[in-house]
C-alpha cells in the first residue's frame, strides 16, 4: 500500500523527506529530556541529601572541592553540603539550559514538519484526484458500467480523503512513532539494562494485540465502503430525478430509501468500530502493567541503594514513551487497515485498463465518412449466448442519410455506438473509410464523428460555452450557422443576454426540445464527416424535425448521416432505411420500398399514420 501511495507523491518529494528528517530530529530531542532531567535529579539527590534520600554518608563527601574544604552538618539519617554550591547549580543550570533548547527545538522541528506534512498531503491528494480523472477519462463506456457512477464519485472523494490521510500518517507519524520506540529502547538500555528488560515482554503483547485486530477489521472496512456506494448512488439518483420524484409524489419514499442506506453505513460501521475500540483499552493495560512493573522493581532498587531516584524517573519517562509509542503503532495499523480499503479502491481504478485502446494508425483520420458493418456480433457482456446484435451487415457510402428504426431493446443505440468506438465488436469488423476503426487513434475517429445521445447533456456556463465543446475556435458566423440549421439561432435571440445566457447546471433553463438542438448545433460546430442523431429530435415537432434534416443537408452535403428515430416521418427522405428487429437487420431499403416489402416497417407506418389522423379529428 505504501507502494501505490508513493505514486501520489510526485512533485512533493522534498517536502516528503524534509518531513521524514524533521520528524527525526523532533523524536531525537525529546528522547534526550529524560536523561537531562535524571542528571539534574541525580546531582541534587548527591549533593542535598534529606531524610527521604539515604544514598550519601558523610565519609563519601568529605573532600576539598576546587581547593575549598567544605563544612558538613549531619541531619537525621542524611547529610547537607554546606558552603559552596557551585557543582549542584552548574549542573541545574547547564541541563537546565539544554532541556529548555532541546524543548524549543523539539518544537520548531514538530511545527515545521506539520507544516511540510500538510503541504505534502494536500499534493498528495491533489494529484490522486488528477490521476483518478484522468483515467476516468480514458475509460470506455464498458469500464464506467464496471464501476458505476456513484462509485467513481466515491472513490475520487472519500476513498482519496482516506488515502491523504494515510500518506500524512506514514511521512509523519509512522516514522515518528517507531523512531520513538527505537530510540527510547536504547536510552532505556543504556541508562538502567535491567528493568529495560521489562518492555521486551510488553512490546510483544501490543504486537499480537494490533496483528489480531488488523486483519479483522480490513474485510469489515471494505465492506463498509460499499455501502457508501449505495448511499452516493441513492443521492445522485434523488437529484437527477427530482422533476420525476416531486411530479410523482415520492419524497417520503426517497426518504425512506435514503435513511435505509445510511442506516446500512452506520450498522457497517458499528460492527468495523466494535473491534477498534477494543485497542485502547488492551494497550492501556499493558502499559499500566508495565508501569506497575517498574515501580516495584524501582523502589527496590532504590531502598537497597542499588538506583537512584532520578534514574527511575526516566525509566518512567522512557516507559511511557516507548508503550505510548506502541500504542501509537497499534493505532496507526488500524487507521492503516481502514484506509487500506480505499487504497485498494482507488488502485483497482487506476491500474484498470481500458477496454478500448488507440490503434496502431495515429495518423490516419476520417476522410469521407463511408461506413461498413462486416458480419458484426456484439455483446455488452462479451457473452455469445446472450448478443444484442448479430449478423449485422451493412453498408453506408459516403454522404448518404441512413434512418433507423425499430422497438426499444432492439439494439439501435447499440448499433451506432460501434461506430466512434464506444463499444468494441464481439465478432466481425466495423469500418470507416474501409479501415477497421480498431486501428484508428481514438481522438483521429470521434474527431470525425459527431453523435447527438438521447440523454441530452449540457454543462453548466453561457449557451456560448457549451456550443464552443464542437470547436474551441469556433467564430460567431460558424455558431450562428450551426445553431441555424439546428432550429436554435431564433430562440437563443429570443433570451435577453442570447448567446451569452447562463444555461444553469445541466441546462435547467431550456426546454427538452430547446436542449435538443443546442446538441445538434454543437455537434455540428465539429464539422464532422459522420453525425449520429440517437432519437435526438423525438422532443421537437414534425416541422422542426423536417427543419432540421433540412438545415443539416444544406449545411453539409458531404456528411453521413446516421437518424435513429420512433417517427418514420423523420427518416421518410433518407437515402436508406434500416429495420431492426431483436439486435438483427429485418429490411434494408428506401421509404417506398419497405411500405411494399417490410412488415415491420409497414405496421409501424401505419400505426402511426392512424394516430395522426385521430389527432387530426380531435
Amino acid at each position: 500500500m505504501i507502494r501505490k501511495l508513493l505514486k501520489g507523491a510526485k512533485g512533493y518529494e522534498v517536502q516528503s523527506v524534509l518531513t521524514i528528517l524533521l520528524v527525526l530530529c523532533e523524536t531525537a530531542l525529546e528522547v534526550v529530556l529524560p536523561i537531562f532531567m535524571s542528571n539534574i535529579l541525580n546531582t541534587m539527590q548527591l549533593y542535598a541529601v534529606d531524610d527521604g534520600l539515604k544514598g550519601l554518608t558523610s565519609s563519601m563527601i568529605v573532600y576539598d572541592f576546587q581547593g575549598k574544604t567544605h563544612s558538613l552538618l549531619t541531619y537525621g539519617t542524611g547529610t547537607v553540603v554546606l558552603g559552596q554550591m557551585d557543582i549542584l547549580l552548574n549542573t541545574v543550570y547547564t541541563y537546565g539550559i539544554l532541556m529548555v533548547l532541546s524543548a524549543i527545538l523539539s518544537l520548531t522541528f514538530g511545527s515545521l514538519a506539520g507544516w511540510l506534512c500538510s503541504v505534502a498531503g494536500c499534493g498528495f491528494s491533489k494529484n490522486m484526484r488528477a490521476m483518478l480523472f484522468g483515467k476516468i477519462q480514458s475509460f470506455s463506456f464498458a469500464n464506467v458500467d464496471k464501476f458505476s457512477t456513484a462509485s467513481l464519485v466515491t472513490r475520487s472523494t472519500t476513498d482519496v480523503n482516506n488515502a491523504q490521510n494515510s500518506f500524512m500518517m506514514i511521512i509523519r507519524t509512522v516514522i515518528r512513532a517507531p523512531a520513538m520506540l527505537i530510540f527510547s529502547t536504547v536510552m532505556a538500555f543504556v541508562t538502567e539494562p535491567k528493568m529495560a528488560w521489562i518492555f521486551i515482554v510488553a512490546i510483544p503483547a501490543l504486537a499480537v494485540v494490533m496483528f489480531l485486530i488488523s486483519t479483522r477489521v480490513h474485510p469489515l472496512f471494505k465492506a463498509m465502503l460499499k455501502k457508501y456506494d449505495k448511499m452516493n448512488a441513492s443521492v445522485q439518483e434523488d437529484l437527477v430525478a427530482m422533476r420525476v420524484v416531486k411530479a410523482f409524489v415520492r419524497e417520503d419514499y426517497e426518504e425512506e430509501k435514503y435513511r435505509q442506506a445510511t442506516e446500512d453505513v452506520r450498522k457497517a460501521q458499528l460492527k468495523a468500530e466494535k473491534l477498534m475500540i477494543l485497542m485502547n483499552p488492551l494497550s492501556s493495560c499493558v502499559m499500566y502493567g508495565t508501569i506497575i512493573g517498574l515501580l516495584i522493581v524501582g523502589g527496590l532498587d532504590i531502598s537497597l541503594g542499588n538506583m537512584q531516584g532520578g534514574t527511575l524517573t526516566a525509566m518512567m519517562s522512557y516507559c511511557t514513551q516507548i508503550l505510548s509509542s506502541v500504542m501509537m503503532i497499534c493505532f496507526i495499523a488500524v487507521q492503516l487497515v481502514m484506509s487500506r480499503a480505499s487504497v485498494d479502491r482507488i488502485y483497482e481504478v487506476l491500474e484498470t485498463e481500458s477496454t478500448i485502446k488507440d490503434g496502431a494508425q495515429t495518423e490516419k483520420k476520417v476522410e469521407s465518412g463511408s461506413i461498413d458493418f462486416v458480419n458484426v456480433n456484439f455483446s455488452y457482456s462479451s457473452n455469445e449466448d446472450n448478443l444484442t446484435l448479430e449478423n449485422i451487415d451493412l453498408h453506408v457510402k459516403s454522404g448518404e442519410s441512413v434512418g433507423i428504426i425499430g422497438g426499444t431493446g432492439d439494439g439501435k443505440s447499440s448499433l451506432v455506438q460501434l461506430i466512434p468506438r464506444f463499444y468494441d465488436v464481439l465478432d466481425g469488423q466495423v469500418l470507416v473509410d474501409g479501415t477497421d476503426v480498431r486501428d484508428y487513434s481514438l481522438f483521429n475517429l470521434r474527431e470525425g464523428v459527431s453523435m447527438v445521445l438521447q440523454k441530452n447533456v449540457l454543462f453548466s456556463g453561457t449557451i456560448r460555452e457549451n456550443l464552443l465543446w464542437g470547436n474551441k475556435d469556433a467564430t460567431q458566423e460558424e455558431i450562428e450557422s450551426a445553431c441555424k440549421a439546428a432550429c436554435a439561432h431564433d430562440f437563443i435571440m429570443s433570451f435577453p443576454d442570447g448567446y451569452e445566457t447562463d444555461l444553469g447546471q445541466g441546462g435547467v433553463n431550456v426546454s427538452g426540445g430547446q436542449k435538443q438542438r443546442l446538441c445538434i448545433a454543437r455537434a455540428l460546430l465539429k464539422k464532422p464527416k459522420i453525425m449520429i442523431l440517437d432519437d435526438s429530435t423525438s422532443a421537437v415537432d414534425t416541422a422542426t424535425d423536417a427543419q432540421i434534416r433540412k438545415g443539416l443537408k444544406e449545411l453539409s452535403s458531404d456528411m453521413t448521416t446516421v437518424i435513429i428515430a420512433q417517427r418514420i416521418s423523420s427518416v421518410e427522405n433518407c437515402d436508406k432505411i434500416v429495420v431492426l428487429d431483436d439486435g438483427k437487420i429485418n429490411g434494408v431499403g428506401t421509404h417506398e420500398q419497405l411500405l411494399q416489402s417490410n412488415s415491420i416497417y409497414q405496421e409501424v407506418y401505419r400505426s402511426q399514420q392512424k394516430g395522426t389522423a385521430e389527432g387530426g379529428e380531435n
